[in-house]
């Protein structure tokens, strides 16, 4: 399969599971925030699902590509300036306001409140319960280090998928 195939395939899975989401008012807010480097918490969240998509394709293991998706676009969900409001904590404490943020503007199911909470592994001690929480907590921390260092995964495809 050609790369441009697999980012269409990744792009269209991300805006088939996620389109509520990606096109809530309060969720766009968050490309007001920087995260990593220059990358703001939405182009962050887009490109931890497309590589949670890429990663979970790549294992030729059924995934619930749903919550996959859903989860990994909420993950940072925490609707703040962590470098003014954070403090030291942030790290440690995102997640919970995250998980809260979502279930008051979404429906989530268990997966998606579990891949919220736990993405933090090992910062956060209690370890992710599902495959697809695994799958978030390697890609935030990839996606994490990418950013910080130059620019993230799929670029173009978040561009792409941040149009709309």
């Amino acid at each position: 399969m050609s790369r441009a195939k697999r980012k269409r395939i990744i792009r269209n899975t991300v805006n088939f599971y996620g389109a509520d989401i990606l096109e809530s008012a309060k969720y766009q807010s968050s490309d007001n925030n920087i995260q990593h480097g220059n990358v703001s918490v939405m182009e962050h969240s887009i490109s931890v699902a497309c590589v949670c998509v890429r990663l979970a394709k790549m294992t030729h293991l059924k995934h619930d590509y749903s919550s996959l998706v859903r989860g990994s676009l909420l993950h940072d969900y925490f609707n703040y300036d962590w470098h003014i409001d954070g403090g030291r904590m942030h790290g440690y404490r995102h997640a919970s306001k995250a998980l809260e943020n979502a279930a008051d503007d979404f429906t989530i199911n268990p997966v998606e409140a579990n891949m919220i909470a736990r993405h933090m592994f090992p910062l956060n001690i209690t370890p992710p319960h599902y495959r697809e929480s695994v799958l978030l907590c390697i890609a935030d921390k990839v996606c994490a280090v990418k950013e910080t260092f130059s620019k993230p995964f799929f670029d173009d495809t978040i561009k792409e998928i941040k149009k709309g």
